[in-house]
């Protein structure tokens, strides 16, 4: 049994100055099984982290998928402490910013101009102000998962705080539902800037999908935005659109574009892209050379390793595994795999008397004890090994087996230490 004594006495003292004790919702206390789990982590190499008690554990998190080599990968250390010594942010433009960006030009299909972000919601956001100012429409069509702003935001159900005029700006498709998307089109046809999606998240795109999708688009006059926030430098060295041979007016990328420092890009065609020197997006750290220095070898180690298909094989050979296991031990009917292998997750059913979340506090409640940090998503890395794998295939034959037996027993809430979590909302 892991001791958490730490976590919890630094969740008591931070919890007075710091809302959720965290800056990300993803990695507060309502996201991991209070009691039962680390909620501090000290420090980090390659697939290992360490919490503030002093457990390892191999991470599939991966800092939600932006250490796309692995922590402190040490090219990308040596090139940020190099840069470090000569300057972070400068009075001026850095050459470090036009070198990157010419990289990202030269890899991804719909990139001609680049312009730099910290996070995946500086990139949408700027993005959709294109599309606005490019169309002179306002109304967004949104799949997936974009980020805080209210442009986006406003959708879902964390929407307290967005004015409803922005809210009413926004209407949602369903992914691989090509109707939900024409029957919006039907209704709004002339009003709509912006198509902007994930190409691909939990499911990969029925045959013909993206390539509709793009087609309504054109018709529409409209900018089709693909967020490769994730699927960018992961799917393949160009992302998603390379991947699956369809290439937006605009691009998105960022998470694993710097391997943990804060970058993000939006990318794509230059007649839209130059609008830049119109529209208002500016801001004093997107310029920050720390993490351009940082993206430069990301990008350098992702062409020449090739990274995205170390990803792919790596994952692959866990969701073969895993998929048979599931199926060895008779729970498919509460267990299944989907996603691509490089991000793929674990779903968890409800079954009998226990719930989705029940279920899924006592799987990382046992993760957790044996070593695995996760939340039910396999982010692979490129630090991740066949060993690693093999771990966390021999941890989820013991927990899969442990989670049987208390449905079968009806013993699943006599077998928590902790409480039961609670979902923050459905992304995808």
């Amino acid at each position: 049994m892991n001791d958490y004594t730490n976590s919890g006495a630094l969740l008591e003292r931070a919890l007075k100055s710091i809302p959720l004790a965290s800056q990300t919702f993803s990695k507060s206390k309502i996201q991991y099984p209070m009691g039962a789990s680390p909620l501090f982590l000290q420090r980090g190499k390659g697939s290992q982290v360490w919490d503030v008690d002093g457990n390892q554990y191999t991470d599939f998190v991966s800092a939600l998928l932006c250490n796309l080599l692995g922590y402190a990968d040490d090219e990308v250390t040596d090139a940020v402490c190099n840069q470090i010594q000569q300057g972070v942010s400068f009075s001026l433009a850095h050459p470090l910013e036009m070198e990157v960006a010419e990289k990202l030009v030269k890899m991804i299909p719909c990139a001609e101009k680049v312009r730099f972000g910290k996070n995946g919601s500086d990139a949408t956001t700027g993005a959709v102000r294109l599309a606005r100012a490019y169309t002179g429409r306002e109304l967004v069509l949104v799949c997936g998962y974009h980020g805080w702003q209210d442009w986006y935001i406003g959708s879902t159900t964390r929407q307290l705080g967005v004015p409803k005029s922005t809210q009413n700006l926004t209407k949602v498709f369903k992914y691989n539902d090509i109707d939900s998307l024409n029957d919006l089109v039907q209704e709004y046809s002339g009003e709509i800037a912006a198509i902007i999606m994930e190409p691909m998240n939990v499911d990969y795109p029925l045959e013909g999908y993206l390539q509709a999708v793009k087609g309504i688009a054109v018709k529409e006059d409209s900018v089709l935005i693909f967020d490769e926030t994730i699927t960018g430098c992961r799917f393949a060295k160009g992302g998603a659109q390379e991947y699956f041979g369809v290439t937006p007016d605009l691009a998105t990328v960022g998470k694993g574009l710097a391997n943990g420092f804060p970058l993000s890009a939006i990318v794509g065609k230059a007649e839209i892209m130059d609008l830049m020197e119109d529209i208002f997006y500016s801001s004093t750290f997107a310029g920050e050379v720390a993490s351009l220095a940082a993206a430069k070898v990301v990008l350098d180690k992702v062409d020449q390793l090739n990274v995205p298909a170390v990803l792919a094989d790596t994952g692959g050979y866990l969701l073969e595994r895993l998929n048979v296991l599931i199926a060895e031990l008779e729970c498919n009917h509460f267990l299944k795999t989907s996603g691509h292998p490089s991000w793929s997750f674990l779903h968890i059913s409800g079954t009998g008397q226990y719930t989705d979340f029940e279920i899924k506090t006592l799987f990382m409640q046992e993760m957790l004890k044996r070593g695995i940090l996760t939340l039910g998503t396999h982010c692979i890395s490129y630090s991740h090994t066949k060993e690693n794998i093999d771990q966390l295939l021999q941890v989820y034959k013991d927990v899969i087996y442990i989670l049987k037996d208390a449905l079968d027993t009806n013993s699943l809430r006599e077998q928590l230490t902790c409480e039961v979590l609670k979902p923050l909302f459905k992304l995808r």
